[in-house]
């Protein structure tokens, strides 16, 4: 069994781990799904914690259809990472017609040299899941990390049971909405054995003064509240996996 805990943060890694986690996700900016971390907050994450560290590669929110640009920018953040040290890369680049784009991807595997590589949840974006796992297995991809297509790993269940049968060596993460309690509900519907979760709990801002009339960021989100990995929900689902 195993889990991987979504992180943004020095702080949230720590708790993860603290937690039990076995690995974590990095990510910068969790809150709009994930984004490439800094360099430099791997390092001091590598600096901090023990376990394993997987790093996300996402140029920036919002689809997984990329430009020229926004390539040549993942496959350099594949070579800085791999160099760095990252023990994995998550990755994830689509078609406009909804299928995993082989070249595209190609490209930034070929700049993670000897760097195993993840599939994110660009998968459950595909417009043929089987057709995609298929795809995944032609380029190498280690782990999947996929709800089944559906907004939540629970409402897919009976999708991620059937992609495990037909995955091969490719080892299939449930993600997307977990925590202790739906775990051990799919960990007793399903031969699912890796999960994925950030755990998140929301902290209070402590600044005193703040400016009502001037928002830095979307209208919908409060800028002062911060998510950060909670320990105590880290330890429910370890403790649920390992019964």
């Amino acid at each position: 069994m195993i889990l991987e805990v979504c992180v943004d943060s020095v702080e949230s890694a720590i708790n993860a781990e603290q937690g039990g986690a076995d690995r974590i996700e990095l990510c910068g900016d969790l809150i709009v799904g994930g984004v490439t971390p800094s360099l430099a907050l791997y390092e001091r994450i590598r600096e901090k914690i023990q376990i394993p560290i997987h790093v996300l590669l996402r140029p920036r929110f919002g689809d997984f259809l990329y430009s020229e640009e926004e390539l040549e920018i993942l496959t350099r953040q594949a070579k800085l990472f791999s160099l760095a040290g990252a023990d994995n890369l998550v990755i994830g680049c689509l078609t406009a017609e909804g299928c995993l784009d082989l070249e595209a991807m190609g490209r930034i595997i070929e700049a993670a040299g000897t760097t195993p590589i993840n599939l994110h949840r660009a998968f459950d974006m595909c417009r043929d899941l089987k057709e995609a796992l298929e795809d995944a297995k032609t380029l190498g991809i280690v782990s999947i990390l996929t709800s089944g297509g559906y907004a939540s790993a629970v409402e897919g269940i009976e999708v991620l049971e059937h992609l495990k049968k037909n995955a091969g060596s490719i080892r299939i993460m449930a993600g997307a909405g977990l925590n202790a309690k739906n775990i051990a509900y799919m960990k007793n519907h399903s031969s699912i054995t890796d999960y994925h979760m950030s755990g998140k709990k929301v902290l209070r801002s402590n600044m005193q003064y703040r400016n009502p009339r001037v928002n830095m960021g979307l209208p919908t989100l409060s800028e002062y509240e911060v998510w950060q990995t909670d320990v105590e929900a880290i330890k429910a689902a370890k403790t649920v996996l390992m019964k």
